[in-house]
């Protein structure tokens, strides 16, 4: 196991702001590393650093010789009129039925792989491009928020690639469910320090959370000692017969010190509506068609939804989501059908829309004494601001120089300065960071109206959502189950897909273009079942190698001897040979 590249004594800053403030990291290769902190510590800078695209103030960034690094490009790399194949193949170099083989492990496959990819939504794209990455054979992955945007299945399609991905990823996420599945150490940028974790995400916030308990313990213990030896010295220091007394208390009390503790970042609070709690239907959509002219996008929809449930809408992008929310708040008609709220339902809305369509000429302060009910007190008014950490100086701040995440906190006041007893949220977690995303969901589970929402937040949607609406091929309808089962369904339809791809994957590679490559010799039964039982053999060694592996490379992560420290490389060195050379026969043995 090789040490792919070292950060030592990092520091950058933009002006005040200090991001690396003698920042140090190891990556290893097979580690897969999931990259978190708040907003603006400093994640994204660095991984512009690793990339090349900026240099440090001081110290350095040592790659290890054969670094391959793979990006996630969020930018369109794509041709005019090109098709997913054309650009996999421009891209790579490699030959169509290699870049067939490899993006048929993304469902790229008939007019997905062969029509203009420029028609392609941003998750089929994604998937595109992360095909590309797969065929230049990068042995480190950095991704910086690959989530954004994805629907449910292109995110649990990008996980199962990199549980079966055999090299190092740093990724950068918010989404607390993907780095779970995906990662098995964690890294946290706070202060400007580094600090890696040789464990999955949930383990680290529980060791966060024991760490600062555990200070604030000793700490008490510390100053109670301290006080009791100030009192024995101030007693004591003048008397002929005690001064030496005092004088030793007085070392004793210079060598304790407290440990200092971080002080939390100021985290939002969001307090739902106040509203009485409502039995019986909130909404029906009766023989509902949505959609836009010359096309529909949902035909026949009938659904009711109940006072007090809090409702997932899912599906792929492209199929719908955010239409059925439109139409169900009245921002677009429906083509046919009608949607039908009960009586005395007070409606808001927060669309992904709004962030970009606020007045760029009204303050903050401005923007909310507009929104607000009528009779709304500017106390109040300034009391929600200061709970979404809009305080001082902020509060008059124009809404053009705001950034997104300001934005979309500007957006949730006006909406919580409200009424409502219902709620209709599309992507409220959008430019949130992870703690604000937390404080809604917990506003949302004492909230006694009605929700309606879309999230690409798995751990979110997990556990806001009481009930899930599903928009797909062309029909919304409700999903007989909660969204664990259907995480479930998807999970397994992604499963018997690949299992069907693995099926075919080793046999004789056909031309996309429909001319065969030549054939393999004919291979006797006794010569397969010598095959099979020496691909057996193989495959155990690399589970033992890979085992070794592992383990070495966790006492080099914990290491403190240099000396060690290189002995354990060596032999991580040594075991990665062993484990090539079985890799290249188990693939040579598939391949007959």
């Amino acid at each position: 196991m090789a040490v792919l590249l070292q950060i030592q004594g990092a520091h950058k800053s933009y002006g005040d702001q200090v991001l690396l403030d003698g920042a140090e990291a190891t990556l290893i290769d097979d580690v897969k590393v999931g990259f978190v902190g708040r907003n603006g510590s400093g994640k994204s800078t660095l991984l512009r650093v690793l990339l090349g695209e900026e240099e440090l103030d001081s110290g350095e960034v040592l790659p290890h010789p054969k670094l391959r690094v793979g990006y996630l490009r969020q930018h369109d790399p794509f041709l005019p009129g090109e098709s997913a194949l054309d650009f996999l193949i421009r891209d790579s170099g490699q030959p169509d039925w290699k870049c067939g083989e490899v993006a048929g492990q993304f469902e790229l496959k008939g007019a997905y792989l062969e029509g203009p990819v420029a028609e392609l939504s941003g998750g089929w794209q994604t998937r595109v491009k992360l095909a590309a990455l797969l065929l230049h054979e990068p042995n480190l992955l950095l991704l910086d928020e690959p989530t954004n945007f994805l629907d449910l299945r292109t995110q649990i399609l990008l996980e199962h690639f990199l549980r079966g991905f055999q090299e190092a990823c740093l990724i950068v996420s918010h989404d607390r469910a993907f780095l779970k599945a995906t990662c098995t150490h964690t890294l946290d940028i706070t202060r400007g320090k580094l600090t890696m974790f040789p464990g999955k995400i949930d383990a680290f916030l529980e060791f966060q959370k024991e760490r600062r308990e555990h200070d604030i313990r000793v700490n008490a213990t510390v100053q109670a000692k301290q006080k009791q030896l100030q009192r024995f010295i101030d007693k004591n220091r003048a008397g002929a017969n005690t001064a030496s007394q005092a004088r030793s208390k007085q070392k004793q009390l210079d060598r304790l010190k407290t440990t200092e503790i971080e002080v939390d970042d100021p985290t939002a609070r969001i307090r739902a509506p106040n509203v009485e709690p409502r039995q019986g239907p909130a909404a029906r959509c009766i023989d509902l068609t949505i959609g836009y002219p010359n096309h529909d996008v949902a035909t026949g929809v009938v659904l009711e939804i109940e006072h007090g449930v809090r409702v997932a809408i899912v599906g792929d992008n492209g199929e719908g989501k955010t239409t059925l929310l439109r139409t169900l708040v009245g921002s677009l008609e429906p083509r046919q059908g009608q949607v039908r709220w009960g009586f005395g339902c007070e409606i808001g809305t927060y669309a992904q829309h709004v962030y970009t369509s606020l007045p760029q000429d009204q303050t903050v302060l401005e923007y909310l004494e507009y929104q607000a009910n009528p009779g709304t007190t500017n106390q109040e008014i300034l009391a929600q601001l200061g709970a979404l950490l809009f305080r001082d100086a902020h509060v008059h701040k124009k809404i053009a120089v705001l950034s997104g995440g300001e934005r979309a906190r500007l957006c949730l006041a006006g909406l919580l300065l409200g009424t409502y007893n219902i709620l209709v949220l599309d992507e409220p977690g959008n430019h949130l960071d992870v703690e604000t995303v937390e404080t809604l969901a917990e506003a949302l589970l004492k909230y006694k109206g009605t929700v309606l929402f879309t999230s690409h937040d798995r751990h979110f949607m997990k556990r806001v959502a009481t009930s899930v609406i599903e928009v797909r091929d062309g029909q919304a309808k409700n999903y007989l189950g909660d969204y664990d089962a259907y995480l479930y369904a998807i999970n397994k339809e992604i499963d018997d897909g690949e299992r069907e791809l693995n099926a075919r994957k080793y046999s004789s590679p056909t031309k996309l273009n429909g001319k065969g490559a030549k054939s393999a010799p004919a291979v006797s039964e006794k010569d397969h079942r010598k095959i099979r039982k020496e691909i057996t053999n193989v495959e155990r060694k690399i589970a033992r190698l890979d085992e070794q592996k592992r383990e070495l490379s966790e006492r080099l992560l914990t290491s403190t001897d240099p000396g060690e420290a290189l002995r354990l490389h060596n032999e991580i060195e040594a075991l990665a040979e062993e484990l090539s050379q079985a890799e290249e026969r188990w693939c040579e043995l598939n391949a007959t």
